[in-house]
């Protein structure tokens, strides 16, 4: 945490005017590097500066007072907690997407997995999900082993991620037999992993966006919450499997 607060520190302190920092949710990154340029475009000027990390881990960095300018969360729950900190401006909360979480195995992968009880099998000795406490799809994926009764079977199990991004790469690089990502996660992957099934989840999971109450240009920063919602920002995001809200 220490080490990513001090590079969004340096990000900041090398920003010029008319750059807007965007703090957003790992499983953002390639979609809104994508989507980047459309929005520079269209505004002469500004210059996209990214932080991708866990949403937990970005609401820290921002309550701690890192400067950003918009806030991107991949679950409902951080965004209210930044509104209940009051660290986003009123009103400008909106909702951009949707997204899946499913569970992966490695492309070669010869273990049947048709289901959450086939976690239990020994051939399953590790499973990667993110850190319930801190990645939302982490608690996702705790959520779905709490209700299937099996979280107390599984979690010896477990490989805890930073980030969803970081579960990926476990079990692309077959570090661990399974492991619970979304499904524009799994798909920049294909080639290394696939998907065993769509995981239920007692919540959606939606994808919430906010201009931050102490960015420094706010209305730039509105700008982007609404490329994000507009077909532009849309059709990048459908590209990378998101659904829209």
């Amino acid at each position: 945490m220490i080490v990513a607060f001090a590079a969004l520190s340096l990000l900041a302190s090398v920003a010029k005017a008319g750059d807007l920092t965007v703090s957003a949710a790992a499983s953002l990154s390639s979609a809104l590097k994508e989507l980047a340029p459309g929005f520079e475009a269209q505004h002469p000027g500004t210059k996209l500066l990214f932080n991708f990390a866990a949403s937990d881990a970005l609401l820290a960095q921002i309550a701690k007072g890192a400067p950003v300018d918009v806030f991107a969360s991949a679950d409902q729950d951080s965004m209210d907690k930044a509104q209940a900190q009051k660290l986003v401006l009123p009103g400008s909360r909106r909702d951009f997407g949707r997204n899946a979480l499913v569970i992966i195995t490695p492309a070669d992968s010869p273990i049947a997995l048709r289901s959450l009880a086939d976690l239990q099998k020994p051939e399953f000795k590790r499973v990667a999900l993110g850190k319930p406490e801190t990645v939302p799809a982490g608690r996702y994926a705790k959520g779905a082993l709490d209700a299937a009764k099996l979280w107390p079977i599984i979690e010896p199990k477990a490989v805890f991620a930073g980030n969803v991004r970081q579960a990926l790469d476990y079990v692309a690089r077959g570090e661990v037999e399974a492991g619970f990502v979304y499904a524009t996660d799994a798909a920049i992957q294909r080639d290394k992993v696939k998907i065993a099934f769509t995981v239920p989840t007692g919540t959606p999971i939606h994808y919430t966006v906010a201009v931050l109450a102490e960015g420094r240009d706010r209305d730039t920063a509105s700008k982007f919450v609404d490329y994000l919602s507009a077909p532009a920002g849309q059709a990048v995001l459908a590209r990378f499997g998101f659904q829209k809200p």
